[in-house]
This record gives C-alpha cells, sequence and structure tokens, in this order.
C-alpha cells in the first residue's frame, strides 16, 4: 500500500486488493473544515461561454474558476480531495488532465471520478467539475 501524508492529508494510492490508479488516488482522508465548490462550467466572469466546441479552452476555464471559487473559501488545489468530473464525451479526459496539471500535484492526485453525460445545462458547454476540499483548521 502506498501512503503520502502531507499537513491535514493523506492520500492512499494503492490500498491492498485494488488495482493501481493512473490518473487519481483511491482514498484521501484529512482533517480540517469541509469545503464544497459546485460544479463550475466554462463560463467567465459575465456568464459568457469560453471555448464554444474546444474541450481544451473549457478545460482550462474550468479549472480557473475552482482555484477562484476554491481561493474565495480560503482553500487551495492543494486541499481538494474529490473532483467529480461531468463532460459529454468521455474523449475530453486528456484535455482535463492536462488543464489539470497547471493545479494539481501529479504526486498527490484527489480522489475522482468521471462520467459521461447527455447534456450539461447549456448545449455549448462540455464540462463540468465540482470539488470537494479539506482546509486545515
Amino acid at each position: 500500500m502506498i501512503v503520502m501524508t502531507s499537513s491535514h492529508l493523506t492520500h492512499i494510492a494503492e490500498p491492498a486488493g485494488v488495482a493501481p490508479a493512473a490518473h487519481y488516488t483511491h482514498v484521501v482522508t484529512g482533517t480540517g473544515r469541509l469545503v464544497q465548490v459546485s460544479g463550475q462550467v466554462a463560463l467567465d466572469e459575465q456568464g459568457r461561454v469560453v471555448g464554444d466546441g474546444d474541450a481544451a479552452a473549457q478545460a482550462r476555464q474550468v479549472f480557473a474558476n475552482l482555484d477562484r471559487c476554491l481561493a474565495a473559501a480560503g482553500a487551495g488545489f492543494a486541499d481538494v480531495v474529490k473532483l467529480t468530473i461531468f463532460v459529454t464525451d468521455i474523449g475530453y479526459l486528456p484535455a482535463i488532465r492536462e488543464a489539470r496539471e497547471a493545479y494539481l500535484d501529479p504526486a498527490r492526485l484527489p480522489a475522482s471520478s468521471a462520467m459521461q453525460v447527455v447534456a450539461l445545462f447549456r448545449p455549448e458547454l462540455l464540462i463540468e467539475i465540482e470539488a470537494l476540499a479539506v482546509v486545515a483548521d
């Protein structure tokens, strides 16, 4: 079992009896204040879609929005314990992973779930991501 601990979070990358994960951590636990960020999409501060039809551009905007929301709660990506990713095409995951690299330490990835959905709340949106963070007391 691979366990990494830093500050208030513990990442268990390979629990006994579970196949290794390539792009996420199986278990992240921590102590502190819980921060739940609603699903973020590729809208700018005026509510305009960024990157219409471009998954990479939308992924960058989504992570920028997540970063702003986390900061508003006194958190950062180092505090994120879980991401839930909704995509209208599972083929967008490489673009999401690329955008994620600018924000997350690849050695301490959060737990993560990804699912393909029929649609998001506006047809031009391709990606929605919500985050769960735990901030040290």
